[in-house]
């Protein structure tokens, strides 16, 4: 894993979950209304799982320091939330407030949060863990990655398109309870779903760094 993740910039990881935990982890975090919801490190059952030894496991060892979850996202992809995801980068970091710290810049509001793109050596030191909550193919808009462009750095939108016309994808299809841990600087897309299924996704991320004095994560728990 540690080799995939190193030079793939993502590696999946099968049945970490069994049904049942699917299923009570679906019914702990309720519905969603639209794409998904942010925050959600507040949820004890997220912040439990986050801060789980057998997901720990799984991040430690590709990351420079101890892992601590700092943002926590649901996604469910859905005949009445479907959407579709052109070739980016994760760029962002969701804080508290907005302090004016050198290299942290194009600060943003999302969902009443401060989010701002940090130095690159800050990115390359996160790890995105995606706990996939359903069965997810192209039909229903499983992930796609452009393998090993998490190594070329901050990325120009020509840049971008270069590669998605120059390398070939892989598509991430898996089953759930399967995690898969990627990069955020991994170039990565997602279809419009042609299914009635959900494609319900839980997104943690984690990072190996401290922030900068005055900087504080919007939910670190």
């Amino acid at each position: 894993m540690r080799y995939e993740i190193s030079h793939h910039g993502f590696s999946r990881i099968p049945s970490v979950l069994a049904c049942t935990e699917v299923e009570a982890l679906i019914s702990s975090l309720g519905p969603v209304s639209g794409a998904g919801r942010r925050g959600l490190l507040a949820a004890p059952t997220v912040t439990a799982l986050a801060h789980s030894p057998q997901v720990l496991d799984f991040v430690r060892p590709h990351l420079p320091a101890e892992p601590v979850p700092v943002r926590a996202i649901y996604f469910n992809k859905s005949p009445d939330a479907n959407w579709l995801v052109s070739w980016h980068q994760d760029l962002t970091i969701a804080l508290r407030h907005r302090v004016e710290v050198p290299g942290f810049n194009l600060w943003t509001i999302k969902d009443g949060i401060p989010h701002a793109q940090p130095p690159t050596q800050f990115l390359e030191q996160m790890l995105t863990l995606r706990l996939h909550l359903d069965d997810t193919d192209e039909s229903n808009g499983a992930l796609r990655v452009l393998p090993g462009t998490h190594r070329f750095g901050l990325l120009s939108s020509e840049r971008i398109d270069e590669l998605a016309s120059s390398q070939s994808e892989v598509l991430c299809a898996t089953s759930a309870g399967d995690v898969l841990l990627m990069r955020p600087l991994l170039l990565h897309a997602s279809g419009r779903s042609t299914s009635s299924r959900h494609r319900r996704v839980l997104h943690i991320e984690y990072a190996g760094f401290n922030l900068p004095a005055g900087l504080a994560w919007h939910e670190a728990a």
